[in-house]
């Protein structure tokens, strides 16, 4: 399939939109939406991009920090060590007893023991 496009629609085509062009070029409600090259009154440069990167840094941040609390409460309570045990108030003397006591020392070894420890 072959595409003909005569010389007379081109030229119909840039005859019909010269009048648009003129008129908007023209008009003094041009620059009333801030178009052109100073979009929104900024006036270019620097200055309006050095937000960007910052609202950028600022955002990831937050998202970072939300993440973090949210992992920390769905875990529950992180204790760094574990809990610790007061001094046994038990002396030498009981644990000798209770090893007698258990069968796994005899009388007289028990007796041994315990003068030893009473010295």
């Amino acid at each position: 399939m072959r595409l003909t496009v005569s010389i007379g629609t081109i030229a119909g085509a840039a005859i019909a939109l010269q009048p648009g062009a003129a008129w908007a070029q023209a008009s003094p409600d041009f620059d009333r939406y801030g178009w052109g090259p100073h979009m929104m009154g900024w006036g270019g440069g620097w200055f309006g991009m050095i937000f960007g990167p910052i609202f950028m840094i600022l955002v990831l941040a937050v998202v970072i920090a939300v993440a973090v609390l949210l992992v920390r409460w769905l875990g529950g309570p992180w204790q760094a060590a574990a809990p610790h045990q007061p001094p046994s108030t038990r002396t030498p003397l009981d644990i000798l007893k209770e090893r007698f006591a258990r069968g796994e020392i005899d009388k007289e070894e028990f007796e041994e023991r315990r003068r030893t420890l009473g010295e």
